[in-house]
């Protein structure tokens, strides 16, 4: 039996890790483009400008993301530790771009991710919601697709999950049924050695997901309910908690002081709580509920096992677990109000609350003495196979290269230009051009004369044609060494006599 559910596990990782390689060497010019090239640009300037992952620095060189002229490119966001990870691997494996290396390094943190989630659900629930569970984070389109992006969260989710998943194993001896008014912790309930070890590896895999992207602290909520379940009231639930915060959140706050001194480097984020008070207007709940995890994630259909699951009785032994990620992920919902209406790859914190309701939801309708086998069965194969395929029909369109020219026009001027140039990419703002040029520099045009004057050496656009002005201008003053139908490149070092 336990060679059978290791081999389910195993093909369930093989599955998963297959589905994740399509598109594996596109260019980084799909969806969510642009803050794909912040995060590729930072492993990739730790080969241009020295390995130093206190000093991260990104292709743009604008004030579009703090407010200020950042002339270095700090990228003062998340501790790289994502980007360290693919820098290394691409050092151990040269023939592969960065962008693969770092498409990789998410894939095998989202199989990852779907190992831990296998053995949470099934010491807690039971090896069929386990199967399903997993199945469902290995399949769902949504959690494919964002399963191999060159993003920090699925790296974010994969130490968040093990840190739950190891407090849970430090956690999960049976004792007694805590109470607020007595704490009865007797000899059985003391930890050994191998509990505290258990702790601290808990604790350091917070901390990593806490760095990756403080966002994990929602994932994190279980924690203190574990503790609180086997301890009580009781000093064990205040030194265990004081260990494990201590350990988990001192790292952050350490680099969040550092940063600081790169004031430049810091983006704007305060938009992210409320921007224009969105928080519980129509729009909120219909962007969050009804597009993003009615239709995006769940394919409507999914919705049926999803909605089952949460109205399934939870075992002894889970107790109030999943609920807690569930409340953990509303909150994360509301706080972070603006920032997940904006992004759809925002969600990607859900995917294994997601992940474990629909498990209950099939296990259920399989399982269940309400409805008819026969229609349950049915049901249960209908809701999963359709949550795939409405799922799909608006993924898909997340792997295409809708605007191909900046690939072509990235790959010219990064043969043309000189290694040191930096480049003006005019792309509305958007650093996935700055990114294919391979420079540093401005992904926005205007204020040319400024920027000239900040070190800006050539001018690359997708708009060339005679309509565009400022290319047009630019075309007069300067030397032009390409100009087409579909991408200009301007030396604004060589000014026309």
């Amino acid at each position: 039996m336990k060679n059978a559910k290791l081999l389910v596990l195993f093909i369930l990782c093989i599955v998963a890790g297959l589905v994740r390689l399509y598109g594996l060497t596109n260019p980084i010019a799909d969806w969510h483009s642009w803050r794909q090239a912040d995060t590729a640009a930072v492993a990739r300037n730790f080969s241009k400008f020295g390995f130093d992952p206190l000093r991260p620095r990104f292709d743009d060189l604008s004030n579009i993301p703090s407010g200020k002229d950042n002339p270095m490119g700090w990228r003062m966001v998340e501790l790289p530790i994502y980007q360290s990870v693919g820098f290394v691997a691409g050092q151990m494996f040269p023939g592969l771009s960065i962008e693969v290396v770092l498409r990789l390094v998410t894939i095998a943190a989202s199989v990852g991710t779907l190992v831990i989630l296998y053995l949470l659900i099934a010491q807690t629930v039971g090896t069929l919601v386990a199967v399903f569970g997993a199945a469902t984070y290995a399949l769902l389109p949504y959690s494919v697709y964002f399963g191999r992006v060159v993003l920090p969260e699925p790296f974010m989710v994969f130490w968040a999950v093990l840190s739950v998943y190891l407090v849970f194993r430090a956690t999960e001896k049976p004792h007694f049924a805590p109470t607020f008014a007595k704490a009865t912790v007797d000899k059985e309930a003391s930890w050994g050695k191998g509990d505290w070890g258990l702790l601290i590896l808990a604790a350091v895999a917070g901390a990593a997901a806490l760095l990756v992207k403080p966002f994990a602290v929602f994932l994190l909520l279980p924690v203190p309910y574990l503790f609180f379940r086997r301890f009580g009231i009781s000093w064990h639930l205040i030194i265990g908690l004081l260990v494990y915060w201590t350990i988990g959140l001192f790292p952050l706050w350490g680099w969040r002081q550092w940063i600081l001194q790169y004031p430049e480097g810091i983006p704007v984020y305060l938009w992210l709580f409320n921007e224009s008070n969105i928080r519980f207007k129509g729009a909120w709940f219909y962007w969050l509920f009804a597009k993003r995890l009615g239709e995006l994630i769940l394919g409507y259909w999914g919705l049926i096992p999803f909605g089952l699951g949460m109205l399934a009785a939870p075992s002894k032994k889970e107790g109030w677990l999943y609920r807690w990620w569930l409340i953990g992920g509303l909150a994360y919902l509301i706080v972070i109000a603006r920032g997940n209406v904006q992004h759809d790859y925002y969600q990607i914190l859900l995917l294994p609350i997601v992940a474990v309701y629909v498990g209950k939801g099939l296990a259920f309708l399989l399982s269940n003495t309400v409805f008819p086998r026969a229609i349950s069965y049915q049901l249960s194969a209908i809701s999963f196979l359709f949550l795939l395929a409405f799922s799909w029909y608006t993924i898909r369109t997340y792997y295409w290269i809708n605007r191909p020219e900046i690939v072509e026009a990235g790959r010219e001027a990064d043969r043309l230009l000189p290694k040191d140039a930096k480049v003006i990419a005019s792309y509305n703002g958007d650093t996935t051009f700055l990114y294919q040029i391979n420079r540093q520099g401005w992904p926005l045009g205007f204020d040319i004369d400024q920027k000239i004057k900040a070190g800006a050496t050539h001018y690359v656009t997708v708009s060339p044609t005679d309509n565009d002005g400022e290319t047009r201008a630019l075309a007069s003053r300067f030397t032009v060494l390409v100009r087409n139908d579909r991408y200009a490149i301007i030396d604004l070092t060589k000014p026309k006599q």
